[in-house]
């Protein structure tokens, strides 16, 4: 099992903007009412702190190899190739550089419209990391930051995404 996680910050706000293009979805019209739902459980798939909580108990299992989006984006090459170990996959140095490049963020952006038609525009935003940092308030931060030490501080899975490095402003 590949267990991809991202930091709580970016995944609000990359949330924020997908519910607002998805019709199926509430939309909010201010940041501020879809973080006071976001912290309050009021989310299509739930609550996002207990989903990684819930996964932390699997988190050593040898099955399962957890990965956050921020290693992926700081080396690529190096995700890809543990992930294809994790797998028992073997890459020629050749084949890793072609996922690396496929699967970077530009790369399924600009193909989206083959992949994923019309919906290809509203999967693929920005694809950065630390992008909370334009719609958190001070007052934010701290509930956030509380909400992650209250679920998964002090867990393997909370130490994989090195919320000191992402989520501090």
């Amino acid at each position: 099992i590949l267990l991809l996680v991202r930091n709580p910050k970016d995944v609000a706000t990359s949330f924020y903007h997908f519910s607002n293009v998805m019709s199926s979805f509430p939309s909010y019209e201010k940041w501020d009412d879809f973080f006071a739902a976001f912290m309050t459980k009021k989310m299509p798939w739930g609550c996002y702190f207990e989903y990684l909580s819930s996964w932390n108990k699997h988190a050593a299992d040898d099955n399962v190899m957890t990965i956050t989006y921020e290693e992926l984006k700081e080396n690529p090459a190096v995700g890809v190739r543990n992930i294809a170990d994790f797998f028992a996959i073997s890459l020629t140095e050749k084949e890793l550089q072609s996922v690396v490049e496929r699967s970077s963020f530009q790369s399924m952006k600009n193909n989206a419209p083959k992949t994923h038609g019309a919906f290809g525009n509203v999967l693929f935003r920005k694809g950065g990391v630390s992008d909370w940092k334009n719609f958190f308030s001070e007052d934010q931060n701290k509930k956030m930051d509380k909400a992650f030490e209250e679920h998964v501080g002090g867990t393997k899975v909370g130490a994989k995404l090195k919320y000191e490095v992402y989520c501090k402003a």
